[in-house]
């Protein structure tokens, strides 16, 4: 059985524009990576899959997840126009990496690590010991407004110019937050806001789907999101995304 798979639908949108990317250095250390494009153009796909991939490379290469998107934001925001937080922007995509080390970094001894970066509202998952928990916290005007504030409004992406103070200082959290503990055997998932948000809170219905082969897993999580949004009363169904990959 493949170690992790992915599945893509895109909904109702007329380009899919997230994207995944598994990169896995010498020593094997790898990062997973997925990223939701802000947009729905051929532009943002291609630059959402090129930026995917770059990541992906950066955070293996540095064995760190906060580091690796750490750098590319910084490459980013290098770029003339990124610096602009209100108005027209250019491509840019909520972002999360996870890097999983068999070893501590440097030392090729035991003691492997598990670390999170994110920056906007893709999400990770642990299944650990038959429990389902969200790692990261949402980066969006719903956090930053106590629930009140619009979910589809970024307030921190890769992409974007500003740093974490001035995203502290208008939202509340840093352009980018981390979690970074010791590597445990499980199941990890990342996903797309098209992929979590039909399920609402039911983390119980997220975890049904982390059995079995991590490909068909993806793909029966994406297949059931679309059709949950098509479901809901006002229905639309957003890209969905997943990406799940054993841990041992």
């Amino acid at each position: 059985m493949d170690s992790y798979g992915t599945a893509q639908l895109p909904g109702d949108w007329g380009h899919q524009c997230d994207a995944t990317a598994v990169w896995t250095a010498p020593g094997g250390t790898r990062a997973y990576v997925l990223l939701d494009g802000v947009g729905d153009t051929a532009a943002v796909r291609a630059w959402t899959r090129t930026a995917a991939r770059r990541l992906a490379r950066t955070a293996a290469l540095r064995a760190n997840a906060e580091t690796g998107l750490r750098a590319e934001r910084a490459r980013y925001a290098a770029e003339p126009g990124r610096h602009a937080m209100d108005g027209p922007q250019l491509p840019c995509a909520a972002a999360v990496v996870v890097v999983h080390t068999s070893h501590t970094p440097g030392t090729g001894g035991p003691g492997g690590t598990l670390s999170f970066a994110w920056s906007g509202d893709a999400r990770a998952y642990l299944l650990l010991d038959g429990h389902l928990r969200v790692i990261t916290e949402d980066h969006n005007e719903r956090r930053a407004y106590d629930g009140h504030g619009d979910r589809n409004v970024l307030t921190a992406c890769l992409g974007a110019g500003w740093d974490d103070q001035e995203t502290e200082e208008r939202y509340g959290h840093a352009a980018v937050e981390t979690v970074r503990g010791p590597s445990r055997s499980g199941r990890l998932l990342l996903t797309s806001d098209g992929a979590y948000e039909p399920y609402g809170d039911a983390d119980r219905d997220l975890a049904d789907h982390l059995t079995g082969p991590p490909r068909a897993s993806a793909r029966r999580l994406v297949e059931d999101a679309v059709r949950r949004a098509r479901a809901l009363p006002d229905p639309y169904a957003d890209n969905a995304t997943a990406l799940i990959a054993h841990l041992t």
